[in-house]
């Protein structure tokens, strides 16, 4: 690959001259190619069969830029195609902005894009359009990413809350928490006799899976910012119905529930980037629980809950492992800021 003669990032390299011509063709384009991105237009034209689509973007701002299990490029890609997934779609296109700061260095610049372009090919989506912003040093804590993401909704899949009812039961895919602890961790150098590492993974295929095999998943999302907590209030806000949880059911990694423990946080608040909840009818619990288990993203899977009937305000109940019970209440801001 022909490299530019400069290694760090100017602002000339958002200017719209040789130099951002030089960082599109010769550091992007060879490692996101293909027949789209190829033809460089200001809107990447698609030929998509079905009219039924989803469409999402998000921002990433995480820090530190480089993590365990990851960095901001899987993140972008990921983060964008778990948002298309748990709405019932297969993830298509994706579009990817980088807002850089001056100074920036090209060899990490690359490595990010690597990233970019392992995960896309991982989750079989094509980066097809996208922009690059140069902007002066600390303007935006050298990377920012911004991208949006086009899938098709999956046959005879309508996932929706208003579908949720009493008895339904409550799966999660894994363990809670690895990703926020992994990157607090690694802001405050802490170090465990097990390293974390964040869980960070596109759940296109495992989803894809399941709702193809299973009749009847009533609605999914992915706990990012808030955690299993933020995204169980939601479903108990929004259907009008309580939530109860049984906390030796909730999977979690013993170092991230120790880290959590340490630095004072309640592990059901913090964020995760591989895991999602589906809401599914009691009769279809076990063979969902079964599908999750035989796929790599998915062998820790586990029923956590159900929804019940409420005679009051909704609420978020858990049992604890000594038998009580206590209320889960929504976040009220971020724990863990510049997570994702």
């Amino acid at each position: 690959m022909k490299k530019t003669k400069n290694d760090k990032i100017l602002l000339a390299h958002g200017g719209g001259g040789q130099l951002s011509d030089n960082l599109i063709r010769n550091l992007l384009l060879p490692k996101l190619k293909n027949d789209t991105l190829t033809q460089l237009g200001d809107s990447a034209k698609l030929n998509l069969t079905s009219n039924s689509l989803c469409f999402t973007t998000d921002s990433y701002v995480v820090k530190p830029l480089f993590f365990n299990g990851g960095d901001i490029g899987k993140l972008a890609v990921c983060g964008t195609v778990n948002d298309l997934a748990v709405a019932g779609a297969k993830p298509v296109a994706l579009a990817l902005s980088l807002i850089i700061e001056t100074g920036f260095k090209i060899e990490l610049l690359e490595q990010i894009v690597d990233s970019v372009s392992r995960a896309a090919k991982e989750n079989n989506v094509d980066i097809v359009t996208g922009d690059t912003k140069t902007v002066e040093a600390a303007a935006a804590d050298k990377i920012f990413i911004n991208t949006a993401g086009i899938g098709v909704r999956l046959p005879d899949v309508d996932l929706d809350l208003s579908k949720i009812a009493v008895a339904d039961k409550i799966i999660i895919n894994g363990t809670i928490g690895d990703h926020g602890m992994t990157i607090i961790s690694q802001r405050e150098g802490m170090k465990f006799q097990s390293q974390l590492k964040s869980d960070c993974a596109g759940l296109a295929g495992l989803i894809g899976q399941l709702l193809t095999n299973i009749n009847g998943v009533k609605f999914m999302r992915d706990p990012t910012r808030g955690g299993l907590a933020a995204t169980l209030n939601e479903i108990a806000k929004a259907t009008g119905l309580s939530v109860e949880i049984c906390q030796n059911d909730v999977p979690v990694n013993q170092t991230v529930q120790a880290a959590a423990d340490m630095l004072g946080f309640d592990v059901l608040n913090i964020a995760n980037e591989g895991k999602f909840i589906a809401v599914v009818p009691p009769q279809s619990a076990e063979e969902c629980l079964n599908i999750c288990r035989g796929h790599p993203l998915g062998a820790e899977a586990s029923i956590i809950g159900q929804i019940v009937k409420t005679d009051d305000t909704p609420v978020v109940e858990i049992e604890t492992e000594i038998g009580g019970r206590r209320i889960v209440q929504m976040p009220y801001g971020h724990q863990l800021p510049r997570i994702c």
